[in-house]
């Protein structure tokens, strides 16, 4: 196989059959500094860029990853009551009716190890007002920010 930038799903699955050609072709392990360790590592280079592109994750609602955390930690509200300041907070925050707030978010990440990126992202109802957004996008830099970055704030 040719070893190119992966653009059409062909030969996105092209690549995967040869990763797989090269991973099952011996039973030895594969050493990196022979031409196929080279030729594995740069598939596996290309694939990812390929589904980073084409098939992204999305960060959780943050919600979902304080009920996933708790769950694979096997804990229960009053378990984790003391990082949202009671259990009545807990129940409030987990069912929506309370926003998370920033110590919230920081105990959360510190306790139980949740990313900052989960309990941050994905919220919604967090919007800049259209006059403001407006003038914001002049600025040179910040337009040409989050042109690279985050499509989301364009639209």
């Amino acid at each position: 196989m040719k070893t190119k930038i992966l653009k059409t799903e062909q030969e996105y699955n092209e690549a995967i059959e040869r990763i797989y050609e090269l991973i099952h072709s011996s039973e030895n392990a594969i050493e990196p500094d022979t031409a196929e360790g080279e030729e594995l590592e740069l598939l596996s280079l290309l694939v990812e860029l390929y589904e980073k592109e084409h098939y992204p994750i999305e960060a959780p609602n943050p919600i979902e990853a304080i009920k996933f955390r708790m769950e694979q930690m096997n804990l229960k509200q009053t378990d984790v009551a003391p990082l949202f300041g009671g259990e009545t907070r807990v129940s409030e925050v987990l069912h929506g009716r309370r926003p998370l707030s920033l110590k919230m978010i920081t105990l959360l990440h510190r306790y139980l190890g949740i990313p900052l990126e989960s309990l941050v992202a994905g919220d919604d109802k967090i919007k800049l007002e259209p006059e403001k957004r407006k003038k914001l996008l002049k600025v040179p830099s910040i337009s040409d920010y989050l042109r690279k970055n985050d499509e989301i704030a364009l639209a």
